[in-house]
């Protein structure tokens, strides 16, 4: 059985799908990894250290023409995937929630479609959940970056001038991009806050030395639960109360990180532009869900603007930013997810149609939409 691993084409993409240490991996499993020349150019991965890893440098046309599985790390355009082989399993971030007419191109190509970042947030799934070990670096790229562009120092430092005071940072949303990015800040030596929707992230907060900041939830509030254990969304009267203690806290912020993410829709809106308009001049303000609307009110994705005399970036695809790290994560997350289902004995693959975690990511099969979540949109 062979793998195949193509050059990303997405603009900006430095990621690779995999590794030479990882190729090394699949070959004891006993399968053949095709990489199309230059593929890990942008993660700097030679085409040498490919081949010595046991991988065969080869064109894309014949990866296309020859692969059982290719590996993505993001959506390849369906004409780039001219010539593939009917019954080709696709595996990686596929983004299905971004483009509909994607995946039914994916169908009418025959192509197997599988979105490892619709595993459910389960102990089974968690080697190969390729949104938290990506997601893990964007944070720690985000506080990284939010220090370079501040005007000041994050930690405290006591001179022969004087002491300089620690800069303050708060991070709204805490799933894994915003504890790496407590965690980060922590050690860069801010004094760091945080919050989020779910109040049972508390002591996690508290964990990592930060402070929670949470508005407690009432009797009359409630909860809409958001699918595979992401937050969901507060009730509007909650929201109210919610955004009054985050303004009286916000305006003594030195950076501000915002990460919540809802799958399939809009990112909430956290940060309104009188709150911005409290803050110190200099401050600073990422936003990692940028590209999904954002979480701050006037975020551009992919660029820094300033308002108030406070800079917001809208910070795209953190991860490719630390291309060898994040490669080597997303290549191991998809090591594991083969691994699980690759028979020794037969040095085959075998995936029930019914298996928990392979329904949950199985796009498309057989020309048609399959996953329940999208199969309803699929056009006719």
């Amino acid at each position: 059985m062979k793998i195949g691993i193509l050059q990303e084409r997405a603009p900006g993409e430095h990621r690779v799908a995999t590794t030479p240490v990882n190729v090394s991996r699949f070959v004891k499993l006993g399968l053949s990894i095709l990489v199309e020349s230059d593929a890990g150019r942008g993660a700097g991965f030679s085409d040498a250290a490919y081949e010595g890893a046991g991988a065969s440098v080869v064109a894309r046309a014949d990866i296309l023409s020859s692969a059982d599985i290719i590996l993505a790390v993001r959506p390849p355009a369906p004409g780039d995937l001219a010539g593939i082989r009917p019954g080709t399993k696709l595996i990686g971030g596929l983004s299905p929630y971004a483009d509909p007419a994607r995946l039914d191109a994916y169908a009418a190509i025959g192509v197997e479609a599988m979105a490892l970042e619709l595993l459910p947030r389960t102990t089974r799934a968690q080697s190969m959940d390729i949104l938290s070990s990506q997601a893990n670096l964007a944070g720690y790229h985000a506080v990284v970056r939010a220090a370079t562009e501040l005007n000041r120092c994050l930690p405290m430092m006591t001179t022969a001038a004087g002491s300089i005071p620690a800069a303050k940072a708060f991070v709204m949303g805490v799933g894994v991009a915003g504890l790496q990015a407590i965690a980060t800040a922590r050690r860069l030596g801010a004094i760091v806050s945080a919050t989020d929707v779910r109040p049972e992230v508390r002591e996690q907060i508290q964990s990592l030395g930060a402070k929670p900041i949470f508005e407690e939830i009432g009797e009359g509030d409630e909860v809409t639960k958001a699918a595979g254990g992401y937050a969901g969304e507060m009730s509007e009267a909650y929201r109210t109360r919610q955004a009054a203690l985050v303004s009286s806290h916000i305006t003594n912020q030195d950076i501000v990180v915002t990460t919540a993410l809802i799958p399939g829709r809009p990112a909430p809106r956290l940060v309104s532009d009188a709150q911005i308009a409290t803050m110190r001049p200099g401050s600073v303000i990422v936003d990692l869900a940028s590209e999904n609307g954002g979480n701050v009110e006037g975020v551009v994705a992919g660029d820094m603007v300033e308002r108030h005399g406070v800079l917001i970036i809208g910070l795209t695809n953190g991860a490719a930013r630390l291309a060898v790290d994040a490669s080597n994560l997303f290549a191991r997350n998809c090591y594991n997810f083969i691994e699980a289902y690759w028979n020794k004995a037969d040095k085959a693959l075998a995936m029930p149609a019914d298996d928990m975690l392979v329904e949950a990511v199985t796009l498309t099969r057989g020309g048609q939409i399959v996953h329940s979540r999208f199969a309803q949109n699929q056009t006719a």
